[in-house]
């Protein structure tokens, strides 16, 4: 308890720049297909006009959902090559040889942190037309350096095209994985960045300037690097599971779990700190101590230690509820 307090302190006393506009966010739409239970991952559709991708939590079926802007689903797709142990997050992304969107599964969730001796990506093609229908995963398997962890959230680099696991953890971490991913072996997943405490998603933004991770309180702003750039307020939500970049950059959709859960948009402040692309996250940001990134002191642990203390117990308690 003690140790998760004191990295709550960290958190707290990041020297960066922190936001949440209430008048300017906004419910954008709530799911209204009853299929639709526990919305664990989102993604906006990389060639379809507000269309936006959803699927279910574990104890699922390994399929998905486009929902337009109004909530109303358009299209139930079942992913045919593919198991749903624990599906938590999803991420999409572009195809530069043929221009056509690429949908990513990502059945990561392990509540034991390394009961599952490999996790499992799925690459689907984005389907050319909203009906429901069948589509053909390709299955990647990956394992961490360093032993098994849970996690919750995938992102591909627009620019890069590479893949990265956000873990959920008290010392989470941003995974990348190679270059090339291969099908007929395990890829192995490195540490290259850290990422906040209990982790739920993470997303790029869609020109590759900066990722953003969210956990169930707030969600954080990063260089490719690994740098914060700053804070984002979320808003209430019972059990906040999912992030995503609108298509233009401009702002951050964020979901939650539950029947008829909604889904909002949270805009990006025009004064944003600008963000200076690099290809990925540096070692040296996976290497650097917590408190020296954060300007940690003694003093200021103090002073937010009996806020940590209670805050952890309920990280805790939504920790417990995702097993």
């Amino acid at each position: 308890m003690l140790a998760a307090a004191v990295l709550v302190c960290l958190t707290c006393l990041t020297p960066v720049a922190a936001w949440a506009d209430d008048e300017t966010t906004e419910r954008l739409f709530v799911f209204k297909d009853a299929r639709i239970t526990e919305s664990s991952g989102l993604a906006v559709s990389p060639t379809h006009e507000d269309v936006y991708y959803t699927h279910n939590d574990s104890s699922a079926a390994p399929e998905f959902f486009a929902v337009d802007s109004t909530g109303r689903t358009r299209a139930r797709f079942t992913v045919r090559g593919a198991q749903a142990r624990d599906w938590e997050a999803m991420a999409a992304s572009t195809d530069p040889s043929t221009g056509r969107g690429v949908l990513w599964f990502a059945d990561i969730g392990d509540n034991l942190d390394g009961a599952w001796p490999d996790v499992s990506v799925y690459r689907v093609e984005e389907p050319a037309r909203l009906r429901d229908g069948v589509v053909t995963a390709v299955r990647y398997r990956f394992r961490y350096e360093g032993g098994g962890r849970n996690a919750e959230g995938i992102m591909v680099n627009p620019v890069t095209r590479r893949l990265y696991v956000v873990s959920k953890e008290f010392s989470g971490g941003v995974y990348e994985a190679p270059r090339r991913l291969r099908a007929d072996r395990v890829n192995v997943l490195r540490r290259v960045a850290p990422a906040p405490i209990m982790a739920t998603d993470a997303a790029y933004a869609p020109d590759g300037s900066k990722y953003v991770v969210r956990t169930y309180f707030s969600a954080t702003l990063y260089e490719p690097s690994g740098r914060v750039i700053a804070r984002v307020g979320m808003p209430e939500l019972e059990q906040a599971e999912s992030i995503a970049f609108t298509r233009d950059g401009t702002a951050l959709l964020a979901g939650s779990e539950g029947p008829r859960s909604p889904v909002y948009r949270v805009p990006l402040p025009k004064q944003e700190p600008s963000a200076r692309p690099t290809p990925t996250p540096s070692k040296a940001a996976a290497a650097e101590k917590p408190a020296e990134r954060q300007g940690f002191t003694l003093t200021g642990a103090l002073i937010w230690l009996g806020a940590a203390a209670v805050a952890i117990t309920g990280i805790v308690v939504l920790a417990r509820r995702t097993r």
